[in-house]
């Protein structure tokens, strides 16, 4: 009943929620959609086919050395199917290096009506199958998206996209439980807008409040879950400059606020920063010393893990191994962010470009 309600698989769910924040190592976002891709593709002028995305995620995989830095790749559906050049599917290339398997499962978002653009995240129809599914095929852990926007003239977000964020993040946490799959809870919300630093601040805490509320009602156990928030930062279009340091303090504070220290790992998201300033950020954040942090905090980095390796690679046969050499500089980079002792500077000018989408959609 209620409180004491315990997922059949408790034991395996907590040793992978902590698994994935695990000391010196991080998530690797690889689910974008195949329309996302295609975007990343068309960057370095690579077709997007089946054969060059299957090509693309094997150099990642199989990049050497990446189960020093990575605990966990979140996958697309396509690609938790698809096998390496020797037939090795690519989540048992992962096992066998230690890493875990993650999986996309949310179908993406539809407009609430009546909120001006505000989305809820479908997919919670035949989710308990999906789950069981994926799990047999290798998945240990799950993600789903929520999105939210700030926008202080329409009054964004909306209590009712706020309400809706909170219900679809829980419902999808303890469905994903049931089947044995870590949830990574993630209200993200958009960069997007004017706003400053401390009104994300503000909005953050009654987002993250309204989230732990909900996985709460809905009998989520918190200790087999991850939560991936956004950095608490000003709007990419916020006149008012800000620091690393006060962007970490920032972000610590609502954490410190909101988050149970039941649960184990607190992977960010990258949302649109270049390479760089993800990673200084996440170091700022852990050579925080002062206060006390129960979680560990770590990356769940899509761009900010593969920008510079896309490019490196650049869909050339011969630059596969650079490739893979990039991204793991990047990947080790992020490692010693988690411990902060990120010194910067890895990656140079490709790893300072700015990686921010208007409205990004996933």
């Amino acid at each position: 009943e209620g409180g004491t309600w315990v997922p059949k698989m408790a034991p395996e769910l907590m040793r992978t929620a902590k698994a994935l924040g695990a000391a010196g190592r991080g998530i690797l976002a690889a689910d974008e959609s195949t329309g996302t891709i295609a975007k990343r593709f068309a960057s370095i002028g690579v077709e997007n086919t089946e054969s060059n995305r299957q090509k693309y995620r094997q150099m990642l995989f199989s990049a050497d050395g990446i189960e020093n830095y990575i605990s966990g790749v979140i996958m697309f559906d396509e690609t938790i199917h698809q096998k390496s050049d020797a037939g090795t599917t690519f989540p048992e290339i992962l096992k066998a290096k230690g890493i875990l398997t993650g999986i996309k499962v949310d179908m993406g978002v539809v407009e609430i009506p009546g909120t001006g653009g505000e989305t809820a995240t479908t997919g919670l129809d035949g989710l308990a199958k999906r789950c069981a599914k994926y799990y047999d095929a290798g998945a240990r852990f799950a993600k789903w998206r929520a999105v939210l926007k700030i926008d202080q003239k329409a009054g964004c977000p909306s209590p009712l996209a706020v309400q809706e964020c909170a219900w679809g993040l829980a419902r999808y946490a303890a469905i994903c439980q049931s089947e044995g799959l870590v949830p990574i809870v993630e209200p993200e919300i958009l960069m997007d807008g004017p706003h400053s630093i401390e009104h994300c601040a503000r909005i953050t805490q009654d987002v993250l409040a309204a989230v732990y509320k909900a996985l709460s009602d809905n009998h989520v156990m918190l200790e087999g879950t991850c939560l991936k928030p956004n950095m608490v930062c000003p709007g990419s279009e916020c006149n008012k400059a800000c620091t690393t340091a006060e962007m970490a303090y920032h972000t610590i504070s609502v954490l410190r606020k909101c988050v149970p220290p039941a649960v184990p790992t607190i992977c960010f998201l990258s949302g649109g920063q270049s390479e760089e300033e993800a990673t200084l950020n996440l170091n700022a954040m852990n050579a925080i010393t002062a206060v006390d942090k129960p979680w560990s905090l770590t990356f769940s980095y899509g761009r900010a893990l593969q920008a510079s390796a896309l490019k490196a690679w650049g869909g050339r046969d011969e630059c596969l191994s650079m490739g893979a050499q990039v991204f793991i500089d990047r990947a080790k980079a992020n490692s010693e962010a988690t411990q902060g002792a990120y010194a910067g500077g890895a990656g140079g000018v490709d790893a300072a470009q700015k990686l921010f989408v208007k409205n990004y959609a996933y």
